[in-house]
């Protein structure tokens, strides 16, 4: 399976897609875990060109194609290669953080934006995109180091308010691929009610999750099929 997580900054992504991930893990799905921009040595790189704060002037068209030139090393090099090996694959943001930030934020239009992540994807979606609700000013407020806010994070709570809202335009436009939660819940609540959904995707039951939000018998996690969100990524980025 192939499950995204997307949300504004500040939304506990990172929080969640670990979560998930030790989640399914205790039902002995080998899980890789993986994050955009990145995932891949060259989005990496990439990542640090287009988010760094900086001298260098990134214009809104620029930006779109740096992230889908991105995100397409990430899939040919990474997600398909790991679910055709049988793997679940866990995201930390994908083509809807484009549609939402280039295409509605940047005012570069949400069809071409889609068009060129088509391409850049080879039209892969997820099976499931879980979509962390948040207010700007909470995501803000959720943000431990103001002074390292990159460029997107720094971005006016107008332009913010904007990516909300197309992110739940997208999420109301097709249920049965988008779970919206509010992100401001309790973090094991959340992550109770993302493993429900799933059970649907899974090919068997999960053992029930106790009140703190972890399973009884979490199997050891194989660290050598896991990409790892890197350290230096906030929290609740």
């Amino acid at each position: 399976m192939f499950v995204a997580f997307e949300g504004g900054d500040g939304a506990g992504k990172s929080t969640q897609v670990r979560l998930l991930a030790d989640r399914l893990r205790t039902v002995g799905q080998r899980v890789l875990t993986t994050r955009e921009p990145g995932g891949t040595p060259v989005g990496e790189r990439l990542r640090d060109l287009v988010l760094e704060p900086g001298d260098a002037v990134v214009d809104p068209r620029t930006e779109a194609l740096i992230f889908a030139a991105a995100r397409a090393a990430h899939v040919e090099q990474v997600i398909r290669p790991a679910l055709t090996a049988g793997r679940a694959v866990v995201t930390d943001r994908y083509v809807d953080s484009s549609v939402a930030y280039q295409g509605a934020g940047r005012g570069l239009g949400i069809a071409d934006v889609e068009a060129i992540n088509a391409w850049a994807t080879g039209a892969l979606h997820p099976d499931l995109t879980v979509l962390l609700d948040v207010e700007p000013e909470a995501g803000r407020d959720r943000r431990a180091d103001r002074a390292a806010e990159d460029r997107m994070e720094a971005e006016s709570d107008d332009f913010h308010r904007l990516i909300r809202l197309t992110f739940l335009q997208r999420a109301a436009a097709d249920p049965v691929r988008y779970l919206v939660l509010d992100a401001t819940l309790p973090v094991a609540t959340i992550a109770r009610r993302v493993a429900e959904r799933v059970l649907t995707l899974a090919d068997g039951p999960l053992p029930a999750l106790s009140e703190a939000g972890t399973a009884a018998a979490p199997v050891a996690e194989e660290r050598a099929d896991v990409i790892l969100v890197p350290e230096s990524v906030a929290e609740h980025r």
